[in-house]
Parts: C-alpha cells; structure tokens; sequence
C-alpha cells in the first residue's frame, strides 16, 4: 500500500510539475527581455529542468526534488509580478488612445471617441473627438457579436442607444503595438496592454463588416433605461482607471467578455460562471437562456435576423448606417 502511494503521490506531483513548467517556459518564451535565440534557451532549460524534477519524483529524493521546483518556480513567479504594462508605446493607430470622459448631471463628456473613415485595413482616415451625450436620453443596449474565426470564438461590442438615433459603441480591445498582430496564446503572457475603445459605429462596427469580412451580428438586449445608463457609466469608470493604470489583456481573463461581465456584475446584474463566457461565440445563446433577448422569438429566428452583413454592404458605411443595420432585427426594448 505505501508502495501504491507514493507512486500516486509522485503521479499528481509529476502533473503539478508539468503544468507549471509549461506555463513557465511559455512565459519565458514570450517575456524574457532578451533576443529569440536567449529566450529559446531559456525555455528549453526549464523544460529539461522539470523533465529531471519529475524523473527525481519517482525516486528517494522526491521531498527535496519538489522543494527544489517550488524554490526556482517562486523565483519565476517574483520575475514575473515585475512585467508592468506600459501606458506610452508606439501603437497601432487604431488603439492610440484611451477614451477618458466625465459626467457632471445628465452631461456625459468623453475625450478620444473614435471616427475613423475606413477604406481598407490600411487604407483610412484617422479621426478622434471629444463628444458631449445626453445620459438621460440613452434608451437601448445592443450586443454585437463579430465572428473571425469560426463559430466558437467572436470579438463583442456594446453600444449604447440614444434618442434622435445616435449610438455610441464600446469595444475592449487588445493594445497592439505598430506593426502588431492580435495573438491568442502571446496574449496569455502579459503580451499587450487593454484598452477601451469608444467610437460610431460606424467606424467598430463598419470596419469588421465591411472591411474585415467578418461574420457581424446584432442582438437587441432587453435592458431598460435606467440600466442602460448604469451600465454606460461603468464603462467610462473603467475606461477612466485604465487610463490611470494600464492592465495586460489576457485571453482568458481579462478580454472583452470577462470584462464586460465585470462591469454587469458591478451594476448589480446576476452573471453566472458558465462556459460561454470563455467559448464567446455562444455568448447569444447564453443571453437568451438568461432572457436577455427577444424570447419571443426561437434563438434560431433571432440568429437569422441577426446578420448585418448584406446590410451593412449595402450601406457602404454611410450616414444612415446604424439604423440600416437595424432593419427587420427584433427589438424587446420597443416591444414591451
């Protein structure tokens, strides 16, 4: 029996080891301040260091074999709590900013509201403004949902309705540098910052539909006023903090779903944990089953009406772009 066990023991201990060593080769491999070839070494000596730490498991020198992990794997750990986002870099132009704002009464001022003119990914006319909103005329929340890879993974926006048709989209957004490109997995490594993006949606919204060719979809929430006000104003407290203290995106944990359900939670909305919060394509499916949606309507009809694309196109990103895109789409706020 202690034969069994300690095999058992030097078993979980041996997946202890791997995963950590993982993490931190990765870790190595996307942050260490040193050219390709340095971290490469540098990961692989991890690697070959917890291979030895898992073989020295299964053997007498166990105890002091762990010991030895958790004493160089702590060192790791102090290393990586000093990888600091920065708040000034040379960013893509499309993320150079931060929106900030202030609220004084119904009067929502913000700075840095994007309205970029769009002709190609490379092709466009860079525009930031300061705007002045009217809190007490908001009056609708709508989810977009913009699919770029598949039917599983999607990047949300939310925007907010204001009476006379104006809207004004949010979109949380990972902060690349010039030249930069969006990775999944770099992004798990403290790779770029977060930042907040307000903006017409024409500009959010257009540039994905119409430029990107990515699979866009519109879905009215059932959010009152009130709510819709709370909510607006959450975003700009956290835009405002990040402005202070910039965050490092995370693909899992702080992206722009986590973060939006944030922000509901903070305004008193009930949010369960369920895995269509990370597997963010089902993030539909999961605001229907919460009655967040038009549930009038099967989910299946709702998805169908939800697709912008042929609009949009249409549209040709003009001045009536927002209510196109809104055409024939269900509408529980008006509704009830």
């Amino acid at each position: 029996m202690r034969r069994v066990a300690r095999i058992s023991l030097a078993i979980i201990l041996s997946l202890a080891v791997a995963i950590l060593t993982a993490w931190a080769g990765l870790a190595m491999w996307y942050r260490l301040p040193v050219e390709q070839l340095g971290r490469a070494v540098a990961c692989a000596l991890f690697v070959l260091f917890g291979c030895g730490i898992v073989v020295a498991l299964f053997s007498h020198f166990r105890i002091k074999a762990f010991a030895l992990f958790l004493a160089v794997f702590a060192a790791v750990l102090v290393w990586w709590s000093t990888i600091k986002p920065v708040g000034d870099a040379d960013w893509a132009p499309d993320v150079a900013r931060q929106v900030t704002g202030t609220h004084d009464g119904n009067l929502l001022t913000l700075k840095d509201v994007r309205a970029f003119e769009w002709r190609s990914d490379t092709d466009f006319t860079e525009l930031w403004t300061t705007r002045t909103y009217d809190l007490s005329s908001v009056q609708t929340v709508d989810l977009f949902m913009s699919y770029w890879s598949g039917t599983k993974i999607a990047h949300v926006i939310i925007s907010f309705g204001f009476a006379g048709g104006d809207y004004l989209a949010w979109s949380i957004e990972v902060r690349r540098s010039n030249g930069g490109k969006f990775s999944p997995i770099a992004d798990l490594f403290k790779s770029n910052p977060l930042v907040i993006i307000a903006a017409d949606e024409r500009d959010v919204i257009g540039v994905r539909s119409n430029v990107r060719g990515e699979d866009v979809q519109i879905y009215r929430l059932r959010a009152s006023p009130d709510a819709a006000r709370t909510l607006l104003l959450e975003y700009l407290s956290d835009a405002n903090a990040l402005s202070a203290t910039p965050e490092f995106y995370n693909s899992i944990t702080t992206n722009c779903t986590t973060t939006i359900v944030k922000m509901m939670r903070a305004v008193g909305d009930v949010v369960p944990l369920d895995w269509r919060l990370i597997v963010n394509g089902y993030l539909p499916d999961y605001a229907y089953a919460r009655g967040a949606l038009d549930t009038r309507l099967p989910l299946s009809t709702l998805r169908e009406l939800a697709h912008i694309d042929d609009r949009a196109r249409k549209s040709g990103i003009s001045a009536d772009f927002s209510r196109l895109i809104r055409v024939g789409v269900p509408s529980p706020a008006r509704s009830e």
